[in-house]
């Protein structure tokens, strides 16, 4: 007897405990949002169509894992890529996708506005997929999509993207193909901004991270490196520390980061590969109202693109070229759990 027969002896509707579907939000600031609800098993967690097919909402047994900033859960709006006014629309979520021609905060370089964070975060998703279906006696649920950053006379990045998860773990694969389809090189900056909140985020929890070298983004964050690794409970009014870590990784390019809350013996691990995201950032706000730490992946530092058009070293993809970045987003649940995901962290780096 298969695991599939045994499984479907239980159940004959397998979306009794795994399923993906497409919703609609109506009321509010995400009214008009679409999205697709997953949940396989204690995850559940939605990706949100119209916007990159970042993941907004994740939750583990009923326990709220992500950060959602004050202006909350909402679609596209005018003020999306109008500057700094783009803090009124990065709601975070469990993770937001910065970039493609910009990282970091709104700047201008040769007469060209580039907004928060860049555009493609607010980018609606094309060629929409969504599935749930057997590979042998594994149960996969299956979004993906395609977002296009460009502009006429100016750029054409494609972001190819799937997210997949199996019935019975408790991760989903993010898998992502940039390609330039325009005919000149062209800047591709990166940043993968997952942001952890209440009530896993609590002032008992810890961060692991390989870091080699910290280096404090500005005044605001320097005199708390010492800290990167720990939460404090709410301050009000504190500024934000940006950190920039020198991490190390496996002889493969394997790097990972894994915060724990030891109160709800619960964990979460991201895992991407160094060689095609060299540079992380950690952003830490222990302000009240505004309490989230990011752990951010990128192949650009959090500088931004008129840092990189002073220093030089701006990375560029070639036309019609392609690059690669999967990343794994795992929950480790219960003390065993934990306590081995550390050993091993410790062991690798």
């Amino acid at each position: 007897m298969s695991a599939k027969s045994d499984l479907m002896k239980y159940a004959g509707s397998l979306q009794q405990v795994a399923y993906v579907r497409p919703i609609t939000y109506t009321e509010g600031r995400s009214s008009n949002l679409k999205a697709f609800d997953v949940k396989n098993g204690k995850i559940s967690f939605r990706v949100l169509a119209d916007k990159c097919l970042d993941v907004s909402e994740f939750s583990y047994g009923g326990i709220n894992i992500n950060f959602l900033s004050k202006p909350g859960l909402q679609g596209r709006g005018h003020y999306d890529t109008n500057g700094a006014e783009a803090q009124r629309s990065i709601m975070c979520g469990l993770f937001f996708t910065a970039g493609l021609e910009h990282i970091g905060g709104p700047c201008n370089v040769k007469g060209v506005d580039y907004p928060m964070h860049g555009r493609i975060r607010t980018t609606p998703a094309e060629h929409l997929s969504s599935d749930a279906f057997w590979v042998g006696d594994e149960y996969h649920l299956k979004i993906s999509g395609e977002m296009r950053e460009a502009m006429l006379f100016g750029e054409n990045l494609v972001l190819r993207r799937s997210i997949e998860t199996v019935y019975g773990t408790k991760s989903f694969t993010l898998t992502d193909e940039f390609e330039n389809e325009s005919f000149r090189d062209e800047p591709l900056m990166l940043l993968y901004h997952f942001n952890l909140g209440w009530p896993f985020l609590n002032e008992n929890t810890k961060f692991y991270i390989p870091t080699t070298k910290i280096t404090p983004r500005n005044y605001d964050a320097e005199g708390h490196e010492d800290r990167y690794n720990v939460m404090e409970a709410p301050k009000d009014n504190e500024p934000e520390y940006v950190f920039l870590h020198d991490v190390k990784s496996t002889s493969n390019g394997d790097s990972e980061a894994i915060a724990v809350n030891p109160d709800l013996k619960l964990g979460v691990k991201i895992s991407w590969n160094k060689k095609y995201l060299p540079h992380f950032m950690e952003w830490k706000s222990i302000a009240s109202g505004d309490y989230v730490v990011g752990l951010e992946p990128a192949n650009s530092l959090v500088h931004g693109r008129s840092w990189y058009e002073e220093h030089g070293n701006l990375h560029t993809i070639a036309p019609f070229a392609k690059e690669k970045n999967v990343l794994t987003f795992e929950i480790l649940d219960g003390e065993a759990e934990i306590e081995k995901s550390v050993s091993e962290f410790k062991n690798k780096f």
